[in-house]
């Protein structure tokens, strides 16, 4: 049993038994279809758990230099990479730290690929296209859409230019099998002509196949089938979500309860804009141990409150069996994804600290974090 006595508040608890839960299904699809799953770190980049998910895959995607760098540092591979842009004083260690590049745009191909060309053992070069379709229904996390900034579409590649080998899309998110099978009909259609050409394909990320009730199978089966069409093409999937997906939460405390026009907010140690900003941008309401998401008949009502000053840091509503007090704990459940590499220091409130519920159950504290990680984003 763990001991949550040592468990700090707040703090982001990812357990191992999940994670490796995780990590077995990733590592079965991709040995069953026979195709290369890496870790996006955009989704997660808790790197003291690296060692543990070296276990199960060989590398992981990067979209900016650091990136590459943690990469390179913390799995020691290099990256696959692939920016939307990429400034030119930073290209050079890129195409050092990776073994894959995608260029968004011709125009940057035009501009860097003479000197990608020149390093020792040189990375495959890729070109991000765009199918201009994708099932993606909030708009903020959707790729195609007319006006995209993101990839090349088919009216602009009719064929490769010198040198590239592969092709990259990316127009999931947290989606399903179907969805995948839906996008790849329309990727064939539109880009097939240069499939011949190609040696890879790296199909993004979003694949959440460790969603329960999401069928692998079927996508096992796709990417089979796609094999057999095309069998000198390497297959690249690059989920994020899906290796963390439920693998841990964030514990939290009430500090005050206020109340306003009959709307009671359990005010917390911990800030959605500045710890969770998922749950405003999707956005979308987590699960709260020991609560429900419906109403409940003779249940306590609260909405839940950040700590920052942002009016709209707030999220609910949520029905407990009992009435919330200051002192309280609070678990926000799957909150180890899309949160511990999107947050911020805004208004200097604490950030929570980081820690593992190992599969014995005894929790390490992996960090802390305090005023010097504050100032030392400012000057």
């Amino acid at each position: 049993m763990t001991d949550f006595s040592a468990i700090p508040s707040p703090c982001y608890v990812i357990e191992e038994q999940l994670l490796r839960n995780n990590l077995a299904v990733i590592r079965a699809v991709a040995q069953a279809a026979d195709v290369e799953i890496i870790l996006a770190f955009k989704g997660f980049a808790m790197w003291s758990v690296f060692p543990t998910v070296r276990e199960y895959i060989s590398g992981a995607t990067a979209s900016s230099l650091h990136e590459a760098r943690l990469c390179a540092e913390k799995m020691g591979v290099r990256a696959h990479t692939y920016a939307p842009v990429y400034a030119p004083d930073e290209f050079g260690e890129i195409v050092r730290l990776s073994s894959y590049l995608t260029f968004n745009s011709l125009s940057q191909y035009a501009q860097l690929y003479s000197y990608a060309k020149t390093v020792a053992n040189p990375p495959e070069i890729g070109l991000r296209i765009n199918p201009e379709f994708s099932d993606v229904g909030v708009a903020l996390y959707n790729p195609a859409l007319p006006g995209s900034r993101l990839g090349i579409t088919a009216e602009h590649l009719h064929s490769l230019p010198d040198g590239v080998t592969g092709l990259h899309f990316h127009t999931l998110c947290e989606s399903s099998a179907e969805d995948l099978e839906k996008t790849l009909a329309v990727v064939e259609q539109k880009f097939g002509h240069l499939f011949p050409q190609i040696h890879w394909l790296n199909m993004g990320g979003g694949h959440l196949m460790t969603r329960k009730g999401y069928d692998t199978d079927r996508l096992i089966t796709l990417l089979r089938s796609f094999h057999k069409k095309y069998p000198h093409i390497h297959i690249i999937l690059e989920p994020g979500s899906a290796f963390a997906w439920e693998t841990g939460f964030l514990r939290c405390t009430v500090l005050d309860i206020v109340e306003n026009h009959g709307i009671k907010t359990a005010m917390l140690d911990v800030s959605f804009a500045a710890h969770m900003p998922d749950c405003l941008e999707m956005p979308y309401q987590p699960a709260i141990r020991g609560a429900s998401m419906q109403p409940v008949a003779n249940a306590f009502k609260y909405r839940m409150g950040g700590n920052s000053c942002l009016s709209g840091d707030w999220c609910g509503d949520w029905w407990f069996d009992r009435e919330l007090h200051p002192g309280d704990d609070i678990i926000l459940e799957d909150m180890i994804h899309y949160t511990m590499v999107k947050t911020t220091f805004f208004n200097g409130i604490r950030h929570p600290a980081i820690g593992i519920i190992h599969t014995d159950g005894r929790f390490k504290l992996v960090r802390r974090f305090g005023y010097d990680d504050y100032r030392n984003r400012l000057s």
